[in-house]
């Protein structure tokens, strides 16, 4: 059967793969002594010449089993170094020698981190896994010569992932033919405005993976198959001819654990509680999924009880506590991480649908927390959402743009639209300050920080009297977004946000004392 009788195809001509081949790009800024990157399943990684640059280590989890490796504890030191490799695991199959220096996990740079910080990047990544990794003696060489400080680490430009994106059939089919070959690798031709586009796939992207599965090395008529069986919706992983070509300079794998969320149908969600006197008012039991994997499961949920008010659902799969994955970890390891947070605490869970969903693509959901977070509800997330506490009594204190200094910050909007961050005001005070911002979000990437003030948005002045929907207006202007706010301390915060002002308060506080740790 031929993709072209396909009832998901559109009718757009396929064309030769040929054509749209990407020819290499020699550059030589990139790399450190050599700028050829490469993949270490590729090369012979015994030889001396390919351990004289990063090396890139895509790591498959087997079920029930880890990647292989085992990283040197060095607890508050920067510098982390894989200190033994187990025979016939995925890290030896793909290259991953003892010495070798972590440079990044996934799309996080952790050359400069402590292995504490390395081991949640890797156990929230799921069971796949990208390292960046650097032969310690050439890692130790270019900090001699360049100093302790020196980025070793080559990453991709901003913006610039492979995309997993749900496609939705219409009555135009998926909205997608495929380049016709032989063999993989296949290119998608898009029909304007169908669903494909819709749902985020970029013109002339490379088709990676179908619904969780590589189709790199498929027949067309597997491809075909594959495609055909999965009725009414499909997930694919793409990449878009600027991520192809970025990823060849460098010799970077286009894997899945870098992909940006697009239209996806499922998410995580996270669910913030305050223990009352009644507890969070939830059940945590050890159970097998849906997928026949164990995990740990939330039952119970008292109706208006803290569990109930956040958002829990009965069944919801527990996925992190405190934003540190638990897969993997037994029940009562599971219940001490909990007791450990004290009577507030930070829960990321999975409903049903949403784990089928991510055990199906492979994938972490934690790893697309940003963008689900972002796209699920833009009002959340974006500049125009205000939030007005009540009507207390406050002291007068003079909050105006000229007693503060100022500087300007440029946004631009993710995936799903919003900018990650949240604005609240105090009643009939002249004051809009930002409480909340998503981590990794396009806000916390451009440095936007909680108890920041605005003074200014896209140049109109604001303050807690300014109309919401002025505000939404100035938000759904073309981007960059363009905001002149005034960062206070913690001690002119405080002088500002009146007592009893709830949940808000005490988050912005919990924050700023964090950022002083």
């Amino acid at each position: 059967m031929c993709l072209s009788s396909c009832p998901f195809l559109c009718p757009v001509d396929l064309r030769d793969t040929a054509s749209l081949a990407l020819k290499f790009q020699f550059n030589p800024k990139l790399g450190i002594d050599n700028p050829v990157l490469s993949l270490a399943e590729d090369h012979d990684c015994s030889g001396p010449w390919s351990l004289e640059r990063p090396r890139f280590c895509l790591l498959n989890k087997e079920e029930g089993k880890s990647f292989g490796f085992h990283l040197q504890r060095q607890l508050g030191r920067a510098g982390n170094v894989v200190s033994k490799v187990e025979p016939g695991s995925s890290a030896q199959r793909q290259g991953l020698r003892v010495g070798d220096r972590i440079l990044a996990v996934n799309k996080d740079v952790v050359e400069h981190e402590d292995s504490a910080a390395v081991v949640r990047y890797i156990r929230a990544s799921g069971p796949r896994v990208l390292l960046t990794v650097l032969a310690r003696h050439v890692h130790d060489a270019a900090q001699a010569q360049q100093g302790s400080d020196a980025h070793l680490c080559p990453v991709l430009g901003s913006g610039v992932r492979p995309r997993l994106c749900h496609i939705v059939k219409d009555n135009g089919g998926f909205g997608f033919s495929v380049t016709h070959g032989t063999q993989g690798p296949f290119w998608l031709v898009l029909s304007a405005g169908g669903a494909a586009e819709r749902a985020g796939v970029p013109p002339g992207a490379r088709l990676l993976e179908v619904n969780g599965v590589s189709v790199e090395k498929f027949t067309h008529n597997q491809l075909s198959r594959k495609l055909c069986q999965s009725g009414e919706q499909v997930t694919l992983l793409v990449a878009g001819p600027e991520v192809e070509e970025q990823c060849r300079q460098l010799g970077m794998p286009l894997a899945a654990p870098l992909a940006e969320g697009w239209a996806l149908p499922a998410k995580p969600r996270r669910l913030d509680l305050k223990k009352g006197p009644q507890g969070f008012g939830f059940l945590l039991r050890e159970e097998k999924g849906p997928e026949g994997h164990p995990g740990q499961f939330l039952w119970e949920v008292d109706p208006g009880l803290p569990a109930e008010k956040a958002g829990m659902q009965a069944g919801d799969r527990l996925v992190a506590v405190a934003g540190e994955s638990v897969e993997g970890l037994g029940h009562e390891e599971t219940v001490s991480r909990i007791r450990a947070q004290g009577s507030f605490v930070s829960l990321i869970v999975v409903d049903r649908e949403a784990d089928r969903f991510f055990s199906m693509v492979r994938l972490s959901p934690l790893l697309f927390l940003e963008s689900t977070e972002t796209s699920a509800s833009p009002k959340d997330t974006c500049s125009a959402s205000l939030v007005e506490t009540e009507n207390v009594l406050v002291e007068d204190t003079d909050v105006t743009s000229g007693s503060l200094s100022s500087c300007q910050c440029l946004l631009y909007p993710g995936p799903g639209g919003g900018y990650g961050f949240r604005l609240s005001c105090v009643a009939s005070r002249p004051c809009l300050f930002v409480s909340q911002v998503t981590p990794g979000g396009s806000a916390a990437r451009a440095g936007l920080q909680i108890g920041d003030v605005i003074l200014e948005v896209n140049g109109c002045p604001v303050g807690g009297d300014i109309d919401p929907e002025r505000l939404q207006q100035l938000a759904d202007a073309e981007p960059p977004l363009c905001l002149k706010l005034a960062v206070r301390s913690q001690q002119s915060l405080e002088a500002w946000i009146p007592p009893g002002i709830g949940e808000v308060r005490k988050k912005i506080q919990e924050t700023l004392a964090s950022d002083l740790l």
